[in-house]
């Protein structure tokens, strides 16, 4: 229960927060071409707040439905306007100072996501030292020289301080298809290069969070000791009496190296019983558990609802942190927006000619658990969270397709070309293809959020 009201309220934070940015782009851009704006709403549905402010006395709602918002402006093509008031309407503001306004909503979620990536960068992010584990055998690493006790340096030349910025470059060749050049310290302290081809991966291999078991590649394992820390309220944990500080022995009869080992055990094991050996407060005790069983995917594992001690987290050999100072965080942080920006685009091309699988979309269902999951993480990776998700609403909204940002600027290019506006009738038709193509993709992304549910 207290993981689906975190992953709410993240959810409509996370929402609010990028919707609200996108229509204050709008908002701003219009006030400086002195266009009158009516209402400023946030979300749809039963207003929950409602406010009037300004010298315009403009509208501020808040709608119970917070999947989207919108900027109402004066405009005589929806109802009579004074005449004196003529001059501030949308519909009679030059073509330039009109494309700036539809504009402005995009270029906000992408100035967003820069400001994100960039406090995140500050605060550091977290993570373990991109160093393999093993290789398995007859892989794409092994063929390439890779060997079990390599250190990832960089990838083409671009630092890799953790495995999570090592899969973020990862993901950007996987799209493009490229050979990838990497940077790597052996176990022996030699640095070299060795070049990885990875045009054999798809965009599905890399969605499916089986990237690095494609190419052929284990992180060497963090040890951390099967320490309980923090036990869940309404968990398998808490029905079978574990505490924080419980330390796992064995399970079955067989003993438990570490966390992660026992992290796996319980993952494989939903609703089976687990017998357990116990060490708590230097006394040995039996205890029965059932993990509970989660469907995420299409693929069910076992959860107890506990988390590891946090005392035993960092690995003073594993550990990284990803963090740069105010001046060196700004450009990694348009260059990572421009990047994400250019593999949305390149990943939605690819669902089009079918080199990708629509089951990559996602809808709020998966949105809201991505936030929840991001949240618990810490700020950081929260704001790395919004960082994508804005990208992913500047782009989608620039695409031509009627009623969104793209459309409008996609009639904007012909009335500039032809001399005249798109007749009334035309864009009429438009709104209705628009429609039924966004009701279309919205259904497929439910459908695709109940399917990872239910499994």
């Amino acid at each position: 229960m207290i993981g689906f009201l975190q992953s709410l309220l993240a959810f409509i934070l996370a929402l609010g927060i990028l919707i609200t940015f996108h229509e204050f782009g709008h908002f701003c851009v219009a006030r400086i071409c002195d266009v009158k704006i009516l209402r400023f709403a946030i979300g749809f549905g039963r207003p929950l707040f409602r406010r009037y402010f300004g010298p315009d006395n403009t509208e501020f709602l808040i709608g119970a439905l917070p999947l989207g918002g919108y900027v109402k402006m004066l405009d005589e093509r929806e109802g009579m306007v004074a005449t004196e008031e003529a001059p501030r309407a949308f519909n009679n503001k030059p073509l330039g100072q009109r494309f700036a306004i539809v504009v402005a909503g995009p270029l906000f979620n992408f100035l967003f996501a820069v400001a994100a990536y960039w406090l995140m960068f500050i605060i550091g992010v977290n993570g373990i030292k991109p160093i393999i584990g093993a290789i398995n055998p007859d892989s794409l690493a092994e063929r390439a020289g890779f060997q079990a006790g390599d250190e990832i340096l960089a990838i083409d030349e671009r630092d890799t301080p953790t495995w999570s910025s090592v899969i973020d470059l990862f993901v950007a060749r996987v799209i493009e298809q490229e050979e990838v050049r990497f940077q790597i310290r052996d176990r022996d302290g030699w640095e070299e290069t060795r070049t990885l081809n990875l045009s054999g991966i798809t965009v599905d291999d890399m969605a499916s969070g089986s990237l690095l078991a494609t190419v052929g590649m284990q992180p060497q394992r963090l040890s951390m000791p099967a320490v309980l820390g923090r036990i869940l309220s309404g968990g398998a944990a808490e029905a079978a009496g574990m505490q924080s500080g419980d330390r796992i022995l064995t399970v079955d009869g067989e003993p438990v190296a570490d966390w992660l080992e026992w992290v796996d055990l319980v993952r494989d094991n939903p609703g089976k019983v687990l017998k357990l050996r116990i060490q708590r407060n230097d006394q040995d005790l039996s205890i029965a558990i059932i993990p509970s069983t989660v469907t995420e995917d299409g693929r069910s594992f076992g959860r107890i609802g506990a988390m590891v001690d946090e005392s035993f987290r960092n690995d003073p050999v594993l550990a990284a942190v990803e963090r740069y100072t105010v001046l060196e965080a700004l450009p990694r942080a348009l260059v990572r927006t421009w990047e994400m920006s250019v593999m949305t685009l390149r990943i939605l091309g690819k669902m089009i000619i079918g080199e990708a699988s629509v089951k990559n979309l996602s809808g709020p269902i998966s949105i809201a658990q991505y936030a929840g999951y991001s949240a618990g993480l810490g700020l950081a990776v929260f704001l790395g969270f919004l960082a994508i998700v804005s990208v992913s609403l500047g782009v989608l909204n620039l695409l031509p397709v009627p009623l969104l940002d793209g459309g409008h600027l996609l009639y904007f290019l012909v009335e500039w070309i032809k001399g005249s506006p798109v007749p009334e009738s035309v864009q009429a038709a438009g709104q209705q293809v628009g429609l039924a193509v966004l009701l279309g993709l919205m259904g497929l992304a439910f459908y695709n959020d109940i399917l990872r549910l239910v499994g």
